[in-house]
């Protein structure tokens, strides 16, 4: 992986090299004096256009469908962050290409916002233990004790609002006579953001099962946490991690021994998992979408981050059969 990146890289350096050649005396074909912002993942991408708006020129690097671990970055990736503003990314384990990229990047006037900054990431196995402590004594079950961080911390709303104030104060630099501008839409979503915890806080009170077996990556550790549910994935937060035979028996018996009546299956992942637990359980399926990137069905469609997360609080609410 790291050879390829490397490649990736020198190649880019050479179509910069001559890009910049070709293009001397020439003037720029925009100028509509827009900030001009790159971002890796599609939660960066919805909060920099609600902060920006008119005055941000936002561009998602992922494209529609691709899995953010494991995407591989082109030459030409590399040729529009040269020439943005603004690059954000969260941090080495959501994105291990990343840093490769930003090692590729000759222009020192392109801010790089590191977004996991400040977050404190959470463990798989301390996410474990954290279920693990909230169950009686009496209880029986087993937990799977994996290792890994979890780069999901928009999953989170609380780091969600500290993404977003990243974001602000980084065009607010380039842009300071608009920065009143940016704070007040930065503000505005971050409300959103707090009616939206609150619906989850409510909607999730009162549920007639606490347990999310998931078909899919680790992803939901941060949200579990936050709304005292407990939560089990069937692949660990790794992207190359696949699950055992042995991890697939347990989730069956304890599906079967707790009575799940659902099955949630991850949006950019392979069902194939979560049917299979559905169908050794008779438990049905539900979608619970980490939102990384969207499918090209969501695109067409404007999905926002709002609106996925809307979508999520649904279904979970289905699945947990919550009565409110």
């Amino acid at each position: 992986m790291k050879k390829i990146l490397f490649v990736i890289v020198v190649a880019a350096i050479i179509v910069l090299g001559i890009y910049a050649v070709s293009n001397i005396g020439q003037k720029p074909e925009n100028d509509s004096q827009k900030i001009t912002i790159i971002t890796t993942l599609f939660p960066l991408y919805d909060f920099a256009k609600n902060i920006g708006q008119d005055k941000a020129e936002v561009t998602l690097l992922l494209p529609p469908g691709a899995e953010a671990h494991t995407f591989e970055p082109r030459p030409s990736d590399i040729v529009k962050i040269n020439e943005s503003d603004i690059f954000v990314y969260t941090g080495e384990f959501m994105e291990p290409w990343a840093e490769d990229i930003i090692k590729g990047i000759s222009d020192k006037k392109v801010k790089i916002v590191d977004i996991g900054s400040g977050i404190e990431l959470m463990n798989e196995e301390e996410e474990c233990e954290h279920e693990e402590a909230t169950r009686k004594e009496d209880d029986k079950h087993e937990h799977h004790r994996r290792e890994g961080v979890d780069p999901h911390i928009w999953l989170d709303f609380d780091n969600a609002k500290i993404m977003i104030d990243s974001i602000a104060k980084a065009i607010a630099k380039k842009d300071p006579a608009n920065a009143d501008y940016y704070q007040k839409n930065a503000a505005d979503y971050k409300n959103k953001l707090t009616k939206l915890d609150d619906e989850y806080k409510i909607a999730l009170a009162k549920c007639q099962s606490k347990e999310i077996v998931y078909g899919g990556h680790y992803a939901f550790g941060y949200m579990a946490k936050r709304y005292g549910l407990e939560y089990m994935a069937a692949y660990g937060a790794s992207p190359n991690s696949e699950p055992s035979a042995l991890d697939l028996v347990k989730l069956v018996e304890q599906i079967k021994e707790d009575d799940i009546q659902y099955v949630f299956y991850e949006e950019l992942v392979s069902p194939k998992v979560a049917e299979t637990l559905a169908k050794e359980t008779g438990a049905k399926l539900l979608l619970l979408n980490p939102a990384g990137n969207l499918t090209k069905k969501d695109y067409k469609n404007r999905a926002t981050f709002l609106s996925i997360m809307e979508n999520n609080l649904k279904n979970l609410s289905q699945g947990l059969q919550c009565n409110n």
